[in-house]
Parts: C-alpha cells; sequence; structure tokens
C-alpha cells in the first residue's frame, strides 16, 4: 500500500524528531510508532504538542490506560478509520 502522506521512518529519524519517535514508541503497546503519529513527521512541534496530549489522555484517572485504548478503538472503528 503507498501512503499518500509523506511521512519520515523511524529509522530516517533524526534529531528532535528521533527523540519523539523514541517518546511515541517507548508508550506503544507495541513498541513501535505508530502510523497515526508518523503521519505528523514532517511537522516535529505539531508531533511534539500531540506527545505532549496524548500523555494526559493516557494518564490513568477515572479510567485506566486499557480502558482508554478500548474506548479510542471503538471510536475508530466507529468512524471507520484503521488507526
Amino acid at each position: 500500500m503507498t501512503n499518500r502522506i509523506k511521512m519520515v521512518d523511524e529509522g530516517e529519524a533524526t534529531g528532535p524528531l528521533a527523540e519523539l519517535y523514541a517518546g511515541s514508541k517507548s508508550r506503544s503497546v507495541a513498541k513501535v510508532v505508530p502510523d497515526i503519529l508518523r503521519t505528523m513527521s514532517l511537522r516535529p512541534d505539531f508531533l511534539a504538542a500531540i506527545n505532549e496530549a496524548s500523555k494526559l489522555h493516557f494518564t490513568d484517572g477515572a479510567l485506566n490506560r486499557a480502558e482508554h485504548e478500548m474506548i479510542a478503538s471503538y471510536v475508530s472503528a466507529l468512524n471507520k478509520c484503521r488507526y
């Protein structure tokens, strides 16, 4: 499948982008940088903001990480989004 959005692969990321990828990868259950984040790789400033927001989103509170993931997956399925 050909991506319509240009993305920087993990192996090609350098500098601040490589650091952002490493942070995203460490929080990923599969230990990979999710494609949804890689779509922002050409705008590291925006990716940094999304990473900060995701830290809040996936912090345990009223719901734990698994419950957040389950809801996010369900909403993605409802929206027919593969992410």
